[in-house]
């Protein structure tokens, strides 16, 4: 049985995609090398991706979902893996 994803993971997944390539393109501008951008890039992906799901969670605004969180480091790993595609070549 093939269980559908719900369209709002979806949307989280676009809108890693987007941080992901933002931050991989902005970062190494502001470090010489690739692999310490892309590392912070990582653990900025990560952070903001699931402290926005906390903040749901402690302020009631929104709705707190695990999955969202982890479907915004995977769309925010698609976005970065595009970018050093073309850094890195």
């Amino acid at each position: 049985m093939v269980k559908k994803i719900a369209p709002d993971k979806w949307r989280h997944f676009y809108t890693g995609i987007l941080m992901g390539l933002l931050l991989q393109i902005l970062l190494p501008l502001f470090f010489t090398s690739i692999a310490t951008a892309t590392f912070i890039v990582l653990f900025l992906v990560i952070i903001i991706s699931y402290g926005f799901e906390l903040f749901s969670l402690i302020t009631g605004f929104g709705h707190y979902d695990f999955m969202d969180a982890v479907a915004s480091v995977l769309g925010g790993l698609a976005g970065m893996g595009l970018v050093l595609f073309f850094q890195i070549w």
